[in-house]
This record gives structure tokens, sequence and C-alpha cells, in this order.
């Protein structure tokens, strides 16, 4: 740099604003510079920037309140909302459009592997409308019905819907599920027929039976493809004129509800919240409503999909939060955050989520325990339907008993574990929680109430202390062509159920009502549902409370001592096949010994199923070389008594590996 040493600093200096200046208009390196008219500028009017750094910050008091409109996406799995919401993005140029625009809210590794989505995530879009700058806040949620309280969370931020509805497929279970949640939260629903670009697609059909099942009139549903782009432009017009702007006021107290929340480990909790009342901006003073503790807001904005920092968020309007929490259990989903010094009433916040399915999560190794209770702890801020207990026991040492909303919910959160915490666990075969009605006053005085609820197997009440046993029961809807219909009622009927209802939606499509116990259908009934019925049967479920059922506890023998870790509760019914299932298992997962092991399943002193684990026999006759009879039966015979001493102060030691493959969920249910 000879400018700068021979020919004064000034100079230089002078080079280098000129270089700088010349780099930001492209002129030296066009390439280099920002293009104009990208997603880099396309998010939101000139005047709306501050004119101290144009990039950097939005000023969101461009966006009245009646320029505001919060909507979601709901359908059932695979129906293209994450594709729709691509389309979105591109239109109103918050993202590029490219052809590598594949499911772009869809973060997580998990989602993106399972082609599904799992969380719901937001994105505050910028859109001109006859001349008037309108900010949407659209909230894409995930279709599958483990996750349905994600989608009843999301809706409680939002005034409309998109119920997103297959042109091939038509309306299916988890359709005729989300249509409710919204029709219960009363918002405005906006039906879209996707995927008419597909050579099957056949749109009236499905017009016919949205008009049939959700009485919405024809001519009010939007057909599109949003893969190719066609005709989504509609939808972001419909959203404006028929979705009503949110009912807030900037000039009231700020009451801002949180409906979801992330851990960042240097920034601490990310809140995403919804602003019902009032402004909040950086360097206000917040306060929790369900922890009582003080925060100063370091940062808040908008999700444009990604985090873009704003000078002020506004009633109305949705975004994101960081105060500076740093424990996990200090943002809680639900809660409500207002100004130091002006106290309001808490919003309602949300229905805490019911557990349908309870699994034992243990670490492989126990020096592991203290990371994988912190992992666990952060995933559970970024999922609050997971519901924790504490639990040990003595094969796997010390764990928890975590409870989840389905199979796939289970599935996932390991799975999550595993790839965004690089945490090993054991995770046990799911179990429903049950529920038994004690028989004496001293026992009701000794648990404090009348009725319990079990969700390990190993403390399930013995019948002479209870009057009744009690099994979750679920209302499950099936929606499948009208040729697979006998074979899956034969289904339904090996699984204890009870037809509800059978309706016609269209010529060939049938929609079947039924009431499941919960236990029958958790690990296998969805798989099965779907081989029957080649893929094409759709299957949801919503919770239908307790109904009485004979109950037995199953108990796991190994010559003749219990194993607390496989004790199981089974129907009556189904207690000789569980149990021989449950034997043939362990026989091939436990190792020989020198003397013969005895597996039983036992339902109290009954034993209805046995297995025999051989011994390890020395072949005693081997140096006999022919000679009298009685030589070789002596021999036999000492072996024999051998074999009865060493049974009886043998103890058979169940290795890890064994439980870990007896009680672990069978790869192929």
């Amino acid at each position: 740099m000879w400018t700068l040493a021979g020919q004064g600093w000034w100079r230089g200096r002078a080079l280098a604003a000129w270089v700088t200046e010349a780099a930001r208009k492209g002129l030296l390196w066009p390439h280099l510079a920002p293009a104009r008219g990208t997603a880099a500028e396309a998010r939101a009017p000139d005047r709306c920037y501050s004119s101290a750094d144009r990039k950097e910050k939005i000023d969101m008091s461009c966006f009245p309140v009646e320029n505001i409109r919060n909507f979601s996406i709901i359908a059932h799995v695979d129906h293209g909302k994450s594709t729709l919401a691509d389309r979105l993005l591109e239109l109103t140029g918050a993202i590029d459009k490219t052809k590598n625009n594949k499911q772009v809210l869809d973060k997580l590794q998990v989602e993106r592997e399972r082609g599904i989505t799992v969380k719901a995530q937001t994105a505050s879009l910028f859109y001109n409308y006859e001349g008037k700058q309108y900010l949407l806040n659209l909230i894409d949620t995930p279709g599958h019905v483990d996750f349905s309280y994600e989608v009843s969370r999301s809706l409680s931020a939002c005034q409309g819907v998109l119920l997103v509805v297959d042109a091939n497929e038509g309306i299916q279970a988890q359709t005729v599920a989300n249509f409710f949640l919204a029709f219960e939260a009363q918002l405005s629903i906006i039906p879209v027929i996707n995927k008419i670009d597909l050579k099957n697609a056949d749109p009236e059909r499905v017009e016919k039976q949205i008009e049939k099942v959700f009485d919405i009139p024809g001519d009010e549903c939007i057909k599109i493809s949003a893969k190719l782009g066609t005709n989504v432009e509609s939808v972001l017009d419909a959203v404006i004129k028929r979705i009503p702007f949110p009912k807030a006021h900037c000039r009231n107290p700020l009451r801002a509800l949180v409906f979801d929340s992330t851990f960042d480990q240097y920034r601490g909790v990310i809140a995403n919240v919804a602003l019902f009342d009032g402004v909040v901006s950086k360097g206000d003073k917040i306060v929790s409503a369900h922890t009582q503790k003080t925060y100063e807001v370091n940062e808040v904005g908008v999700l444009n999909p990604n985090e873009q920092p704003t000078h002020k968020l506004y009633a109305g309007q949705v975004g994101y939060l960081i105060a500076g929490m740093k424990d996990v259990t200090e943002a809680q989903i639900g809660d409500t955050l207002y100004l130091h010094k002006q106290p309001v009433e808490p919003l309602p916040g949300f229905k805490s989520a019911k557990p349908m399915v309870f699994a034992g999560m243990y670490p492989v190794d126990q020096s592991e325990y203290n990371n994988l209770k912190s992992a666990i702890e952060k995933l559970t801020l970024n999922d609050s339907s997971v519901v924790v207990h504490r639990d040990s026991s003595l094969a796997l040492g010390a764990g928890w008993r975590l409870g989840f909303l389905g199979l796939l919910h289970m599935e996932v959160f390991n799975q999550r574990l595993e790839q965004e915490y690089n945490a090993s666990v054991i995770l046990t075969t799911p179990t429903v929680p049950y529920k038994a009605v004690l028989s004496s006053a001293k026992l009701m005085k000794e648990y404090r109430e009348k009725e319990i609820t079990i969700i390990n197997p190993a403390q399930f009440p013995d019948k002479s202390k209870v009057t009744e046993y009690l099994e979750p029961v679920v209302l499950g809807t099936i929606i499948t062509p009208d040729e697979y219909t006998g074979k899956i009622m034969m289904l339904c009927q090996a699984r204890r159920a009870v037809q509800k209802n059978m309706m016609y939606i269209d010529q060939n499509r049938v929609m079947l009502k039924y009431l499941f116990p919960l236990n029958e259908i958790v690990v296998d009934f969805y798989d099965s549902l779907k081989s029957l019925s080649s893929g094409y049967a759709s299957f949801d479920y919503e919770d239908a409370g307790y109904q009485t059922a004979e109950l037995v506890k199953m108990d796991i023998l190994l010559n003749g001592s219990i194993v607390e870790e496989l004790v199981t509760v089974v129907h009556k019914d189904k207690a000789y096949s569980v149990g021989k299932a449950i034997c043939e298992r362990l026989k091939d997962s436990l190792p020989r010994q020198l003397f013969e092991i005895a597996i039983q399943a036992a339902l109290g002193s009954k034993i209805i199923a046995r297995e025999t684990v051989k011994a390890y026999r020395k072949n005693v006759l081997a140096k006999c070389y022919g000679g009298d009879i009685t030589r070789k039966m002596k021999l036999l015979k000492r072996q024999a008594e051998g074999k009865k001493k060493l049974r009886k102060v043998g103890n058979v030691e169940v290795p890890k590996d064994a439980f870990i493959k007896v009680l672990k969920t069978q790869s192929d249910k």
C-alpha cells in the first residue's frame, strides 16, 4: 500500500473510503454487491427501514393493526402445507426463487429426513395489495395426529386458517380433526385444493366432499398447484379479504403470549410471542406472569423466515423476544409477559397436553446421566408436550418415564436427542396410563385420592385393593376406499373396538368411527391399517376418557424369581399371546448357563406360558466304551444332582443387552 506509506495518511484514508463506496455500489466486484429487488431488500418497503442502517432494522409501526393478518396452514400429512409455505415466501420476496426451495421452514434434520413437519414454524411476510403494505404472519403446522398439540397452540396466535386438501386423495382423517380444531377456535377457514396438476387429480370431487363434510360452499374453494405456483397469488388475496385483522390495541398495557420457545446456547431462551396489547422494545423491563421474575429485553424482531431484529413490536404482531432467560424452566409455553409495574390479567394460555404413551428412557452408560438430563430439559423446552417423571430400574439404572402424544412423537423425540445432543439412550416398550379405583378408606387415605393413575406397570395394585380398573379409550376416525371396508372392520374387531358410526363421504370413500382401547392401537395398529388398505386408509384419534376393563398384571419369572423390569399390564383376553411372545423373545436373548433356566409368564400364581433355556451339558459318558449300563446311569444321576444343586444356588443374572432386546420397541413394528 504505497498510498498509505508514501503519499500521506490522509490520501490513504480517502482511497480506503473510495474503495468501500465503490464496492458497496458494485463497481469493483459486482458479484459481491447486495442485489437490489431480491430477497435481500424485498422484505419491507423502503420507508419502513431505519435511516441509520437501512438493511438492519424494520420499523414495525408502518403496519397498523388493520393491515395485519395472522394465519396458519393446516392439513393432513403430505397434502402440501410446506410446499405452499415455500411459494408464499417466494411471492412476498422473503426468499429468492430457486429450485432448492423445498421445505424451507422445516429446519430440523429429522423433518428433512422424514419429509414431515414436526415443529410449527413462523414467518412474517410483507405483501403489497391494492397499494397498501400488509404484514402477513404465517405459521406452518405439522399434519400428523401425534403433533396436534403444536397445531392447537399455533391457532391461538391466529385469526384464520388455510385448510389444504389434496386434489387426488381428498379429505383425510387429520383434515377432519384439524378443521374442528379451527372451527372450535372460531377462526375464518379458507379451503385450498392443492395438487391440481396431478394426472389423477379430481378437484370437483374434493369440492363436493368439502361441501358435504364441512358445510363450506364449493365456490369458496381456491384451486392451486403449490409445486408449480399455479394460482397461489389468489391465496394471498383471499387471506387479506377473508381473514379479519387481530383485535388489539397499542395504547393498552403490554400483554404478550408465549406460544413457542427454543433454547440457544449463547443467548438463552428465544420466545416466540404474539402481542395482544401494547408495545415492546429493546431495553424494556418485562415480567413473567408464571414465575413473577423480571427480565430486561435484549432483542425483539420478526422471523422472515430467519431472525430479523426490529426496534419495536406492536399489538397484533407476531415475533420473537430475547430477554436473558438462562434457565430452561423459565420460559413456559402459554405464559403471559407484561411490562414491569404495569400488571395485567394473564391470557388463558393453553390446555396442557395429555400424554397418550409412556416409555422408560435410560442412558446407555450411567456416567452420561447428567448430560442426558440437560439434553432432555432443553428439548422439552422446545417440545412442551413431553411429560417427564424421574424413574429408576435395578437393571438399567437411573432414568426417566416420559409421556408422549403418540408413537411417532416418541420416535422423533428420540431421534432429535441423538442428532441435536449426541445422546444415545435405551427406550423401553411404550405403555399407556391406566387408572384404578381404590376399595377401602385406609388405602384412599394412604394415596390421598380415590382414583390413582398408574404409568409404571410395576406399581400396578393388586385386585384385592381395587374395586375396578380403568383403561384409556380413544375415538378413532378411519377414512378409506370402500373396497377395504370389510378387512378394516375385522382388524378393528380384533383390537376390541366398538363401531360408533359409518358414513359415505362420496361414492367410493367411507368414514368409519370406532371407540378403541388405546393400548390396542399404540404400537402397530397404524402399520397394520396401512398394509391392509395398500396405504390408502388414513387414521386419526382423539381422547375419549376411560372405560372399565378386565386388566391383569403379568409377571415374568426366571427360575421362580420375578423380574420387575418385565412386568406388564394386559387385558385378560390377550394375556396368553402377550406372555408367550415375551417368553420367546427372552429365550432368544438370555445366554445359556450351566443349569436350566425356566422362563415363565404368570398371572398371580397361575403360569400361562413357559419357555426353557437348556443348560450347557458336559458329555460325562465320553469315557465309557461299553461296559455295564449301571455305570452310565450312575454318572448321569450324579450330573443331574449337580445341576439341581446349581439351580438352587445359582442366580440368573440378566445381562443389560438382553433387557434392551426385550424391552425396546420392536424394529418390525
